[in-house]
């Protein structure tokens, strides 16, 4: 396993307030990550389900009545963990939109 270098140290607080409690760490186990690079993006939901399918337009340039979108990913999350993502998501985005500027969209 190796750590991740994003992962924070959740027990620092804990230690520096002397607390009894300490909180867990998370490690993250990055030997079986692959990274994909996906210009496409939808979705889906049920009651018990959201499903995020992600993939590639390599037709983007000839133009609007040939597209072919190539579907690489499909995720399938419970709306709970689907909300996290989306917290996630805005605090990623207004991160970047105060280091490089306001998005266009």
């Amino acid at each position: 396993m190796e750590d991740s270098p994003e992962a924070p140290d959740n027990g620092a607080d804990a230690r520096k307030s002397g607390g009894a409690a300490r909180a867990n760490q998370v490690r993250f186990d990055t030997s079986q990550l692959k990274s994909s690079y996906c210009n496409v993006c939808n979705g889906s939901s049920t009651r018990e389900e959201v499903v995020l399918n992600f993939g590639v337009n390599s037709t983007w340039d000839l133009g609007r009545d040939q597209l072919e979108v190539s579907l690489q990913h499909r995720i399938v999350m419970s709306p709970h963990a689907a909300k996290r993502v989306r917290d996630m998501m805005v605090r990623l985005i207004d991160e970047h939109e105060a280091r490089h500027g306001k998005l266009d969209g």
